[in-house]
């Protein structure tokens, strides 16, 4: 039923014009009043996407951990594979330095000789080279000075005969060349000035 007003049961008009129709002015509304209804709940496609971005953060760290795993796997494996080669060179070493000796004095002929090429080419595919020259300076990290000597020939120590080549595999040092090593001769003592005023003086 319509609002009763002063004890009237006249019903009670009221005017939301905006504009006062006497006047012609815009009348000023009041404050609206807060809004009673209940905010919207968080949209699920948030939630979604905050997990997925969770997880995809997590696989993203798990996959940087397994690439890390297995570089260190391989890196150690490759370690170990080294290793196990450079240690059966070095036991073919003296059976190379055998061949040699055999070369240089004319004894590596025939069958030998076929055999000897195919060690040597096995080898050398597992990396193994070999190095010391005569006349090359002397290095002492890649040199075993087993004579040594003075040379006026010489303007720094200098392997002047390879008794025994070098081996290395890669950059690894598998043995040292052991050399003959000769340095600059020390000059002779020059006379003095006044040994020459005297022998000038018993020259006359």
């Amino acid at each position: 039923m319509p609002a009763r007003e002063n004890g009237h049961d006249e019903p009670v008009i009221r005017d939301n014009r905006k504009i006062d129709p006497e006047t012609g002015q815009v009348r000023e509304t009041t404050a609206e009043q807060p809004s009673t209804e209940t905010p919207p709940a968080p949209s699920p496609d948030g939630e979604l996407a905050a997990q997925l971005a969770e997880r995809t953060a997590d696989l993203q760290r798990l996959q940087a951990e397994y690439v890390n795993y297995r570089r260190r796997v391989e890196r150690d494996r490759a370690a170990v594979r080294e290793q196990a080669v450079a240690g059966a060179l070095t036991e073919l070493l003296p059976v190379l330095d055998d061949i040699g000796r055999a070369r240089d004095h004319g004894e590596l002929t025939g069958g030998f000789a076929k055999v000897a090429e195919s060690l040597e080419a096995a080898v050398m595919k597992l990396g193994l080279s070999a190095f010391g020259q005569r006349g090359e300076p002397f290095d002492p990290t890649v040199h075993e000075a087993l004579m040594h000597s003075y040379s006026a020939d010489v303007t720094e120590p200098t392997a002047i005969e390879v008794l025994q080549p070098g081996y290395r595999m890669g950059d690894r040092v598998l043995r040292p060349a052991r050399v003959a090593v000769a340095e600059p001769a020390e000059p002779e003592d020059v006379p003095t000035a006044s040994n020459g005023e005297a022998q000038s003086e018993e020259d006359r």
